[in-house]
């Protein structure tokens, strides 16, 4: 059977390929996105869906960066989609706080923040510590224990399932193939010049995207490339609707456009185990109701959990291969946070044929040099 055959193939269908080949097929490839389907340990179904900032790129300015350049593209990102599709991804991008509930973790809060505004340099990293009182002026509803809180403007919260949705329907109605119960079960590789065998049919193009997310680890090799990533288990929590307002989301609590809350946050080195753990969940609601005393009056209605993609050092893997020209690989834990910089900044890279030479710190080649010392 003939190869079916594009400019671009992009595996795996969640939030981090789907945003890469939205943004290859609006770049004038013609492009396939193959996707393995809901039998996959999909994390972009149990993304919590903030676009957050604050928390990240410690110790790691490039990261910081990288996601701040995804925070600014997010408005016209979702602007574009709404445009082309009608769906709302829900952006809410007001800024966010990380509430404390002790007074060593304001400090430890307080420490991090500074670090990260000189680790920022010219670059900028804006941010305000807030005491109790002021945390309260702009959060009302704050619980007793709550003893002050770290702002920045750049972050907010989208629909993930929404965006999800709206970066396929646009990328079909762009011309994109949307390829199901495709999952990679052979594949060759030769200088631009890459064939696919799925269930689903076979696929060639001379560019190639892994975003398979922890498929990634497997398929990687075939292709010249490295990405040791592991699975880390995170639960959410979901309340009832409420009439309470909560302004802006946390680190752990963020509100839905119906009303509903959703808590989360647990970081659980528990290998590919979905179940749910009682324990857990219960300290994430502890933890929720501790910050916010009036959360305690309302039913959880539902709960799941997911697997994040995380690599050794928790930073995304961006590297293209030195074997085979053409191949790419993008892994991160921050589909959602991070859809702007795939679309509108990574895969540009992609269509060129290399990535900027600033996205070297991201390479899986770290772990080498980490290695060798």
């Amino acid at each position: 059977m003939a190869a079916r055959s594009a400019d671009a193939i992009v595996v795996g269908g969640g939030l981090v390929g789907s945003a890469i080949a939205w943004g290859l097929q609006h770049q004038g490839l013609a492009t396939l996105l193959l996707d393995e389907g809901d039998v996959a340990f999909r994390a972009s179904r149990g993304n919590f869906g903030l676009v957050w900032v604050q928390s990240k790129g410690l110790g790691a300015p490039h990261y910081q960066r990288w996601t701040r350049a995804s925070a600014e593209n997010w408005p016209s990102l979702a602007a574009d989609l709404a445009a082309r599709t009608g769906l709302d991804c829900g952006l809410q991008q007001g800024g966010g706080v990380h509430l404390c509930l002790t007074e060593q973790e304001l400090e430890q809060r307080s420490r991090r923040m500074a670090r990260m505004q000189e680790e920022a340099g010219n670059f900028g990293y804006d941010y305000r510590m807030l005491d109790a009182a002021e945390a309260r002026d702009l959060l009302p509803g704050l619980g007793p224990e709550v003893r002050g809180a770290s702002w920045t403007p750049y972050d907010g919260h989208a629909n993930p399932l929404n965006l999800l949705h709206a970066l396929h329907r646009s990328f079909t109605l762009a011309g994109g193939a949307y390829v199901r119960e495709a999952k990679v079960i052979r594949a060759q590789a030769a200088l631009h010049d890459f064939r696919i065998g799925t269930a689903a049919g076979e696929f060639s193009a001379p560019r190639l995207v892994l975003a398979a997310g922890l498929g990634n680890a497997e398929l990687a090799p075939l292709f010249g490339l490295s990405t040791p990533v592991r699975p880390q288990r995170g639960q959410i929590l979901v309340t009832e609707r409420t009439t309470e307002a909560l302004p802006m989301p946390t680190t752990t609590i963020r509100q839905t456009s119906d009303g509903t809350l959703l808590l989360g946050d647990s970081q659980e080195e528990v290998g590919f185990d979905l179940r749910q753990d009682p324990a857990v969940m219960a300290a994430v609601a502890d933890r929720a109701i501790r910050c916010f005393p009036w959360i305690g009056r309302l039913s959880i209605i539902r709960a799941w959990s997911a697997l994040r993609v995380m690599a050794p050092d928790g930073l995304p893997i961006y590297d293209e291969s030195e074997t085979y020209a053409g191949a790419f690989a993008a892994n991160c834990h921050s589909g959602v946070t991070l859809a702007a910089a795939h679309a509108a900044l990574f895969a540009p890279m992609v269509a060129r044929g290399a990535l900027d030479p600033g996205m070297e710190a991201f390479s899986a080649r770290r772990f080498q040099v980490t290695q060798a010392a």
